[in-house]
């Protein structure tokens, strides 16, 4: 699979995670407006992922093509030299780069990497754009070694077995720019005929586990099923989950972690059944201003998305929703916080 976010030819290419699994298909991204719309629609989505298009985000702004409505590729040429000197310029490249970090507020990833890249804009677009593609260059090597260390902290608590996973959201590949931060444990694990079937949580109310994960499981070979998020407690309490594997798009100082909704759920029913429960992030997604998860902002997102399906209308007229994207589990129901710096025991 190609990298999930991408620079070709002055412009941002993603795969449209809107459209699988229906439809494998990749998006062209020219301009600033065109990124964040993708952003809060869920065309890319993914801490890690999210984090690598805000930097190629503040890239496209420093080329100035998307502050005039112009293409990149027809100004990069007459701008470049002037965006060093212009502070007018600065500016506009600096306004854009807050829009792209607002466009989702809870992933502190997004935020993470366009700070980095707009760290280098006092040495011109180029060098915003070196520091962009390095991010893309770190991405999987990030994510491998923390899913590896992720994988025998599971090992430590299950024994060496084949095991029955349970998984939450999309945290493979398509969440990252490749390989996967709680997914990549299972690549590790089935490389080594250690993964007996994943439980995969449909994760309402957009789907993306029986719409992403499963097509990635698919796609490697790994035997999974697909179930409701209201079963996962059942599942547990039937003995068919040894471990439930998630990944992170906040992580306070004290080890509070925010993540997809439903996560909390399954972290109290993992603790009542003695199950472990292991968090997968890169070291990007912790955030030490903040002291406990009760200080991050949770993104709230549109009725339509519970009072709709399909573009159908499953509720009364005039419904109202209460539709958070992500949710805080307390540090003392998490086994471990694993990125790719080590292992964080936060009961301990």
């Amino acid at each position: 699979m190609r990298r999930t976010v991408d620079w070709v030819d002055g412009a941002i290419v993603i795969i449209d995670q809107v459209a699988l699994p229906g439809e494998y298909r990749t998006l062209t991204l020219r301009t600033v407006t065109e990124l964040v719309e993708a952003i809060q629609r869920l065309a890319v989505r993914g801490a890690p992922a999210l984090g690598a298009a805000g930097a190629l985000g503040v890239a496209l702004a420093a080329y100035a093509g998307d502050v005039r409505g112009e293409r990149t590729a027809d100004v990069r040429n007459r701008q470049a030299a002037d965006a060093r000197n212009d502070a007018g310029h600065t500016t506009d490249i600096r306004k854009e780069a807050r829009r792209i970090a607002r466009a989702r507020p809870t992933a502190v990833n997004l935020a993470w990497g366009v700070q980095r890249a707009l760290d280098h804009l006092h040495q011109g677009p180029a060098a915003v754009l070196a520091e962009a593609k390095a991010m893309l260059d770190e991405d999987e090597r990030r994510n491998r070694a923390a899913s590896e260390a992720a994988a025998e902290v599971v090992l430590s608590h299950c024994g060496r077995r084949p095991l029955r996973l349970l998984t939450h959201c999309n945290t493979g590949h398509l969440a990252t720019v490749a390989w996967g931060t709680a997914l990549g444990v299972v690549w590790h694990l089935h490389e080594r005929g250690l993964v007996e079937s994943v439980l995969v949580d449909e994760t309402r109310p957009l789907l993306q586990g029986s719409r992403l994960t499963a097509w990635e499981l698919e796609r490697a070979g790994v035997p999974y099923r697909v179930q409701a998020d209201g079963a996962a407690a059942s599942a547990m309490a039937r003995g068919l989950v040894d471990c439930v594997l998630v990944g992170a798009d906040r992580i306070a100082a004290n080890g509070d972690v925010a993540n997809k909704i439903g996560t909390y759920s399954l972290a109290i029913a993992a603790a009542y059944h003695g199950v472990p429960f292991v968090v997968v992030a890169p070291t990007s997604t912790v955030d030490e201003s903040l002291a406990t998860g009760a200080d991050i902002a949770i993104e709230e997102r549109s009725n339509s998305e519970l009072t709709e399906f399909a573009a159908t209308q499953i509720a009364p007229d005039g419904a109202h929703a209460f539709n958070p994207a992500f949710d805080v589990t307390p540090a003392q129901l998490i086994t471990a916080v694993v990125t790719e710096d080590g292992v964080r025991t936060p009961k301990s």
